[in-house]
């Protein structure tokens, strides 16, 4: 094991039993996870998490994250952090929530993820799958999971239909890191049921240099999420440019299923699409399907498995993969 990676081990247990502090309220988490492909990739990451409360209802959130692989080009394990080789911090931010008349209001300054259609961490970090959808993932001139804004962000609506919107300068840790600048984020979402949708905008800046890619990028999508009984489906559909002379349109749509009959065991299951053209001819079109399954081994510990089928243009990738991955997760009140 690297010197770095017994560092913050150390740095995680000893934070998880540290005395709180009175008169705030504070949660730490921490989690270690290895992982092998069939793709001869093979990958470590520790993660870091405290949340809480301060006074006058003042929430905040501080995350910080090690990971390295075997294999920087490879998406393997790109759920929602990158494999730099360094201890990031992912996202810090304060947030307060206001009920006024029935109304809702939200405010968020600091480090935090794009608001743009499914984009929590917590969505796409090892929940069974263990690489982000083709349209989240660096270089594949979409978006990524590892955008992140330093910036303000505000939320106006009533509780079935909100307006998001975030104002600031890219903050990105991945390999795709975009130019600074300005950039912009706005979010429609309603509930319908046990179905919510979302619509999204992001102008930005490209993260691709600035000898070839002109312009801005626009990416326009629509998210969907639908849960009952155990079963959840979601989705995203994506189109626009990530600069001047070219256009990518992308979609996925997944699968989650815990009954209780299940047992330890959530089933999973993806099928995507990327496609990607420019003016001089050059293109990447390809697909993607993935089953799996994330098992419960017990407290605190977890297995994920994935089979995965690839179909086009994405040739660092065998046509059919096994990605194996084990999370051990601790919480500390």
């Amino acid at each position: 094991m690297r010197p770095n990676t017994v560092v913050l081990l150390v740095a995680v247990t000893c934070t998880l039993n540290a005395h709180v502090a009175r008169g705030q309220s504070i949660t730490t988490e921490g989690s270690i996870t290895a992982g092998t492909s069939s793709d001869e990739v093979s990958a470590v990451a520790t993660q870091l998490r405290a949340f809480g409360e301060v006074p006058d209802h003042i929430r905040y959130y501080v995350e910080t994250a090690w990971a390295t692989s075997s294999d920087d080009n490879s998406d393997a394990f790109g759920a929602a952090y990158p494999y730099r080789d360094r201890v990031q911090v992912i996202e810090a931010y304060g947030e307060r929530m206001f009920l006024p008349g029935g109304t809702v209001v939200g405010a968020r300054a600091g480090r935090y993820r794009t608001p743009f259609g499914i984009s929590s961490g917590s969505d796409h970090a090892y929940t069974g799958f263990l690489r982000a959808p083709l349209i989240r993932y660096d270089g594949y001139f979409a978006l990524s999971n590892n955008f992140l804004e330093h910036g303000a962000d505000l939320l106006v609506g009533v509780p079935r239909f909100t307006v998001e919107a975030s104002l600031g300068a890219p903050a990105d840790v991945g390999s795709a890191v975009r130019r600074s600048g300005l950039d912009s984020v706005v979010r429609l979402q309603s509930v319908f049921g046990p179905a919510i949708v979302g619509v999204s905008h992001i102008r930005t800046l490209p993260y691709q240099p600035a000898s070839f890619a002109f312009g801005h990028t626009d990416f326009t999508g629509i998210d969907v999420r639908w849960m009952r009984d155990g079963v959840q489906f979601r989705g995203e559909w994506i189109t626009g440019r990530p600069f001047n002379g070219t256009t990518t349109d992308g979609w996925y749509a997944d699968v989650m299923v815990h009954r209780v009959a299940m047992g330890p065991v959530t089933a999973v299951a993806r099928v995507e699409q990327l496609d990607y053209d420019t003016t001089t001819g050059l293109a990447l079109h390809t697909k993607r399907q993935t089953i799996g399954a994330r098992i419960r081994l017990f407290e605190g510990l977890s297995a994920q498995v994935n089979v995965l089928h690839h179909k086009g243009q994405l040739d660092q990738y065998r046509q059919a993969t096994i990605d194996v991955g084990v999370t051990y997760s601790v919480r500390h009140r």
